[in-house]
């Protein structure tokens, strides 16, 4: 399965007239103008961003607000299981999400090299509309830059995204406690794997897709069952170790975790152990780790596994009492081991 992209419809864009993205300086010009309103604003409309002013005007949505930024570089810009417009819909989505927010709004800023192919970017365009339909958000405003050719690399995505808390809880690492239990909704380093996986031109027995996908509905469900929930995190760039360490830093805990328990798929650990990778280092996209009260663990995991998103959640490990902070991992064998964060990057440009 491709990105959802492969499904767009005809690009509105004459492509026999611009079969590329011309440069267009200070953002005049026809080009420009065709592709804010034939291409984005056709593809995004909605009531907020069809008033075509510089700010998206509305009623604050809740009393508590999540307000999140990121930007998207990845290479390729299309993978197995998603393409760059998804990603950056479902990683500020998630963003959001961890902080136990409804997500509503999103803004879009596209930096476009020149001579990228204007049928690429429709793709990436529909693809991002349907992204946010299936994450119950609205794109609501954006930016177009186009550079000269060879300095962008395609194309960049900067997004930005707003929630409404509607809870009084304080979802974060200062009220993670000992004893609590950490929970993941699935398996973990797909993501990375798929982006390696094309990006190198590797060819396993079974394609690797990316675990791309929004889970919000997952955590809302969770606060709506009144599950204790103290701290989430969504699992990107270092993957589980990362998460857990700046973590256990914030809180000031320390953390427990058990490798048998940790969801890691056949071909993910066969590609892992081939390259030299470590899946607990591995970047996901749409796995986030919880941190639950124990008395509410069990009762959470069931919620989690009753949603299509969290069928393969797992109990992975415990937040100790300790006067420093630390994460360590008990092996499949019973040793225990110091579970640090990369000194670099493992693998750029997979978000």
């Amino acid at each position: 399965m491709q990105g959802s992209s492969d499904f767009s419809p005809a690009c509105p864009i004459p492509l026999q007239q611009y079969p590329h993205v011309l440069l267009a300086h200070g953002g005049g010009g026809k080009l420009m103008h065709q592709l804010l309103e034939q291409l984005f604003a056709t593809a995004f409309a909605n009531p907020l961003l069809d008033r075509r002013h510089d700010s998206a005007v509305f009623e604050s949505p809740a009393p508590r607000l999540a307000f999140t930024t990121d930007s998207f570089v990845v290479r390729p810009l299309f993978f197995p299981g998603g393409d760059i417009g998804s990603m950056a819909v479902y990683g500020t989505v998630n963003d959001l999400a961890m902080a136990g927010a409804r997500p509503l709004y999103l803004s879009a800023s596209f930096i476009l090299e020149e001579g990228l192919p204007m049928e690429t970017l429709w793709r990436i365009v529909c693809s991002m509309q349907q992204a946010a339909r299936r994450a119950g958000v609205k794109i609501v405003t954006g930016d177009t830059k186009v550079v000269d050719k060879g300095k962008g690399d395609g194309l960049f995505l900067n997004t930005a995204g707003i929630g409404g808390i509607e809870h009084s809880r304080t979802i974060a690492p200062q009220s993670v406690q000992p004893g609590d239990v950490l929970l993941v909704n699935g398996d973990l380093g797909r993501h990375g794997m798929a982006i390696l996986a094309v990006r190198e031109g590797l060819e396993f027995q079974c394609i690797i897709e990316s675990d791309s996908a929004p889970v919000a509905d997952l955590v809302l469900q969770l606060l709506r069952e009144n599950i204790e929930l103290h701290c989430l995190r969504d699992l990107t760039r270092g993957g589980l170790a990362s998460a857990l360490n700046e973590i256990s830093e914030a809180a000031c805990r320390q953390i427990l975790v058990e490798e048998k328990l940790i969801p890691v798929r056949e071909d993910v650990h066969a590609a892992c152990e081939m390259l030299g990778f470590d899946p607990l280092h591995v970047a996901c996209e749409g796995r986030f780790v919880a941190f639950v009260a124990p008395n509410d663990a069990e009762r959470a995991l069931a919620i989690l596994r009753s949603h299509p998103l969290g069928e393969q959640a797992a109990r992975v490990g415990i937040v100790r009492e300790a006067a420093s902070p630390g994460v360590s991992l008990k092996s499949s064998i019973g040793a225990h081991r110091i579970l640090d964060m990369l000194s670099g990057e493992q693998l750029p440009r997979i978000c």
